[in-house]
């Protein structure tokens, strides 16, 4: 199912994004958010600039720029957090936007060995924490 561009999370910048995650980059074909649900620590999210629905609708170059900018956010977070290894997500089952999912997985830490889950719903920060965090990830960008 393909996601009408009028009706996509990532092209409204709707309330419905603002409340799950916190834009806190623009890369060279992409935008980089810091979700709000931290069970992850560090999760992340990198979502094409434009409403495409899949990888291979990309030409070589803008996939190889997207790929690089998920693996510059990907490098930013294993400085910033440390964690024992990122998982990729790309789901696109009801919102047909090109994005990449990075959960940080930590031994002992929630789902470690396992999937990740979508929305936990259950670790939320403060307002200084978030900064804090976008401002580290920015630094390590």
């Amino acid at each position: 199912m393909k996601t009408d561009p009028k009706d996509c999370l990532y092209c409204q910048n709707n309330e419905a994004l603002n409340n799950l995650m916190i834009e806190i980059a623009h890369l060279s074909v992409s935008r980089v958010f810091l979700f709000k649900e931290q069970t992850y620590r560090g999760r992340c999210l990198v979502a094409y600039d434009e409403h495409v629905n899949d990888l291979f609708e990309l030409s070589a170059e803008k996939r190889d720029a997207f790929m690089d900018d998920v693996t510059r956010v990907t490098r930013a977070m294993d400085k910033v957090f440390h964690p024992e290894k990122i998982n990729y997500g790309a789901y696109s089952d009801k919102l047909s936007h090109l994005h990449f999912h990075l959960a940080p997985k930590y031994v002992d830490g929630p789902d470690y060995g396992s999937v990740f889950q979508m929305n936990p719903g259950k670790v939320y920060l403060s307002n200084q924490e978030y900064e804090e965090m976008i401002k580290a990830i920015n630094e390590n960008l």
